[in-house]
C-alpha cells in the first residue's frame, strides 16, 4: 500500500463521553474509524500487556487445540470406552462445535459488561473442570455431556482473548498481538492431531485418549493463577457502571445459531432432507433477533450493536472469516481421516503430516501481524492466493500419488498453504476489529468467532458430503474422495479471495482502505 494510504488518527480509542451516551449516539459516518481512546487506564499502556498476552494465548490455545486434537483420538475412544456408539462418537465432535458457537456472543457481552478478566478466569476454570470430566468419563454418554460443557466454556473464554488484545494494545502493537494470536490459531489447529497422536502412542490405544483431555489440566491451572496476577482488573469507573444484559436478545441469537449449526454438524447422521428446514427456523429467529435488537437499543444496551455492521471493515471481515474457515478447517478433518483409514497411518504419523502447515502458519501470522498496518487488506489477498496454490497442489498430489509416502509429498504444498493461512487469519482479525470501540470488543470478537464456527460447520458438512459420497460410489477409493472433497474447500477459499479483492478495489475507489 502506498504512502497515500489513509490511516485513522486514533482507532478504537475509549469514548470521551460516558459509555451509555456514546453507545446510543448514531455514528456520523459509519465508514470512518471511531475516535476513541483504548488505553485500559490513563495515557500509558499497561506495563504487563505482553505477559497478559501470553496468558490469553495459553487460555485460547487449549480451547482451539481441542477442536482438532480429538480427531485422531476417535478410534481410541471407540475401542477403549464402553457405550461409545457411532452417534456418540459424532456428538463428541459436533457437540463441542455446537455448544462452542452457542455462547460466543453472549460470552463476549458478559465480558464487556462484567469484566474480561473475571470471564476469562471463569471460562478457563470451567474448561479445565470439563476436561477432567472428559478424561475420567466412564462411558460414552458422560463424555458427550462433558464435551458439551467444554464447548460452552470455550465459547465463554474465546471472545475475552480478542477483547483483551483490543483493550491492551493499539496501532502497530495491536497488529503484532493479533499476529501472535493468529499464529496460535493456526498452530493449535494444525498441531492438535500430532499432540493427540503422541499421547495415544505414549499411553496406549485403550486409555491414551484420556490423556488427550488430561493435557489441558496443568495448562488450565497455571493460566488461572497467572491471570489473576497479570490480566487487568476493571477500573473503578467500569465497576460502578450498570449494564443491560438483553436476555431476550441472547435467547433469540442462541436459538438462531443452534438451528443454523445443527443440520450441518449432523449432516452425515441425520439422513434425508428434513434437517435442512432448520435453516429456515434459523432465519426466522435471526430476523426476530434483528427486530428485537433495533427496538431494544433505543433505550438500552443490546447484546449486539447492529450499527457495527455499517462499518465495511467489520461486516466484510466477518464475512471473509466465515467463508475462509469453511475452506480452511475441513482440510485437517478429511486429510487425517484419509491418512489413517486410507493409508493406515498411525495417529502419530497422521499428526506429523500437519507440521508443515503449522510451521508456515505460525511464522506467517507473526510476520503478518507486524506488517498489516502497511498493506491492509492487500495482505489478505496475498494470503488467500497462497492458500489456493497450496490446496491446489494438495489436490494434485493426492490425485496422482496416493501412496504410503504421501506425507512427504505434502510437505511443500502444506507449507505454502500454512504461510497463506497465516497471512489471512491474523491480519483479517486485526482489520475487522480496527474500528470497533474497545467497550464492544468482546461482543464484536464473539461475532467473528461465530462466523468462523458457522463457516467451519458448513465447510466440514459440504466437504464431508462430497468426500463420503465419492467413497461410497468408488468403493472406498480415497484417491478419488479426498481430492474431490478438497475442491469444495478451494471454492470457499476462492470466495474469501473475491471478498478481499472487492474490499481493496472499493477502498481504493472511495479512499477508505481498511487500516490498523
Amino acid at each position: 500500500m502506498t504512502a497515500e494510504h489513509r490511516r485513522p488518527a486514533e482507532p478504537d480509542a475509549a469514548p470521551s463521553v460516558a459509555h451509555h451516551t456514546a453507545h446510543h449516539a448514531a455514528p456520523a459516518d459509519a465508514s470512518k474509524p471511531a475516535q476513541t481512546d483504548d488505553r485500559s487506564s490513563g495515557d500509558q499502556p499497561d506495563p504487563n500487556r505482553w505477559k497478559a498476552l501470553v496468558i490469553c494465548l495459553l487460555g485460547g490455545g487449549i480451547v482451539l487445540l481441542d477442536v482438532s486434537i480429538v480427531n485422531v483420538a476417535l478410534q481410541s475412544i471407540s475401542t477403549g470406552l464402553p457405550g461409545t456408539t457411532p452417534e456418540a462418537v459424532q456428538w463428541i465432535l459436533s457437540g463441542y462445535a455446537l455448544s462452542f458457537g452457542l455462547l460466543l456472543v453472549p460470552g463476549g457481552r458478559l465480558g464487556d459488561a462484567t469484566g474480561r478478566r473475571r470471564m476469562f478466569v471463569i471460562g478457563v476454570g470451567l474448561f479445565t473442570l470439563a476436561s477432567a470430566l472428559c478424561g475420567f468419563a466412564p462411558n460414552g454418554l458422560v463424555l458427550v455431556i462433558a464435551r458439551l460443557l467444554q464447548g460452552l466454556a470455550g465459547g465463554l473464554l474465546t471472545p475475552q482473548v480478542t477483547a483483551l488484545i483490543q483493550q491492551l494494545f493499539r496501532g502497530k502493537e495491536r497488529g503484532t498481538a493479533f499476529g501472535l494470536f493468529g499464529a496460535t490459531v493456526g498452530i493449535a489447529t494444525a498441531i492438535g492431531p500430532l499432540i493427540g497422536g503422541l499421547l495415544i502412542t505414549a499411553f496406549g490405544t485403550e486409555n491414551g485418549w484420556r490423556f488427550v483431555f488430561f493435557v489441558n489440566l496443568p495448562v488450565g491451572l497455571v493460566t488461572i493463577l497467572l491471570a489473576f496476577r497479570y490480566l487487568p482488573a476493571p477500573s473503578g469507573d467500569e465497576r460502578g457502571k450498570k449494564h443491560d444484559f438483553d436476555p431476550v436478545g441472547i435467547l433469540l441469537l442462541g436459538a438462531a445459531v443452534v438451528a443454523l449449526l445443527l443440520p450441518f454438524v449432523q449432516s452425515q447422521e441425520w439422513k434425508g432432507n428434513a434437517k435442512w428446514w432448520l435453516i429456515v427456523v434459523a432465519v426466522v429467529f435471526g430476523v426476530l433477533f434483528v427486530l428485537w435488537e433495533r427496538h431494544y437499543q433505543r433505550t438500552k444496551e443490546p447484546v449486539v450493536d447492529l450499527r457495527l455492521f455499517r462499518r465495511r471493515s467489520f461486516s466484510l471481515g466477518v464475512g471473509l472469516a466465515t467463508v475462509y474457515f469453511a475452506g480452511f478447517t475441513p482440510l485437517f478433518f478429511v486429510l487425517t481421516l484419509a491418512l489413517q483409514s486410507g493409508l493406515h497411518y498411525s495417529a502419530l504419523m497422521a499428526g506429523l503430516a500437519s507440521i508443515p502447515f503449522a510451521i508456515g502458519s505460525g511464522i506467517a501470522s507473526t510476520v503478518g501481524g507486524r506488517v498489516v498496518h502497511r498493506f491492509g487488506r492487500q495482505l489478505i489477498v496475498i494470503g488467500t492466493v497462497l492458500v489456493l496454490i497450496g490446496l491446489g497442489a494438495v489436490v494434485w498430489v493426492v490425485g496422482n500419488h496416493f501412496e504410503s509416502d504421501l506425507g512427504w509429498w505434502l510437505v511443500l504444498p502444506l507449507l505454502v498453504a500454512g504461510i497463506g493461512s497465516g497471512l489471512t487469519i491474523s491480519p483479517n482479525q486485526t482489520l475487522t476489529l480496527s474500528e470497533v470501540p474497545v467497550e464492544q470488543g468482546g461482543s464484536a470478537g464473539g461475532l467473528i468467532q461465530v462466523g468462523a464456527r458457522v463457516g467451519s460447520a458448513i465447510g466440514i458438512a459440504a466437504v464431508g458430503s462430497v468426500f463420503y459420497s465419492t467413497l461410497a460410489s468408488s468403493r472406498g477409493d480415497y484417491a478419488q474422495g479426498l481430492p474431490l472433497g478438497l475442491v469444495v474447500s478451494l471454492g470457499f477459499v476462492a470466495a474469501a479471495l473475491v471478498a478481499g479483492i472487492v474490499d481493496v478495489v472499493v477502498g481504493k475507489k472511495h479512499g477508505t482502505e481498511a487500516s490498523v
